[in-house]
């Protein structure tokens, strides 16, 4: 099988909150809106991150109880740290909630900063020196 990855969909107790932080607050424009149930947003080439009315989201899973993002980052990554700092600023005037100012990470140079949407997923925003995208989409690390 090969490696891949078209939807990332996660439950959202709130879509109207979603909607505003993510099209309202950062501009993104939504590939389908489909009120009282789902937004798709395209986040990279080939891949939608949705978001689901987290009762709906539950019943189409046939899950007992309504999930929780939790366990699971989201991360944007920007060619330096002013660019780190500028999308948490962004993203904090847009709802979303500071979970770590941007700062030097205890990883290997990174910087970074966190930010909780409406929703509670959370997003990193990073400077890696060492993260790269080749012409052929592939990432390297290092």
């Amino acid at each position: 099988m090969d490696p891949h990855l078209h939807f990332v969909t996660v439950a959202a107790r709130d879509l109207d909150a979603a909607r505003s932080f993510y099209g309202d607050g950062l501009g993104w424009a939504p590939v389908l809106d489909v009120p009282d149930e789902v937004i798709f947003y395209q986040v990279a080439p080939g891949v939608l991150l949705g978001l689901f009315l987290a009762g709906k989201f539950t019943r189409d899973l046939g899950l007992d109880a309504e999930p929780v993002p939790s366990g699971i980052v989201l991360s944007h990554n920007v060619p330096g740290p002013d660019e780190v700092r500028a999308v948490i600023a962004a993203m904090t005037r847009a709802g979303g909630s500071l979970v770590q100012e941007p700062q030097d990470s205890a990883f290997g140079g990174i910087f970074r900063g966190l930010v909780r949407d409406p929703n509670g997923i959370v997003w990193e925003v990073a400077h890696n020196p060492g993260w790269r995208i080749l012409d052929d989409g592939s990432v390297t690390l290092g």
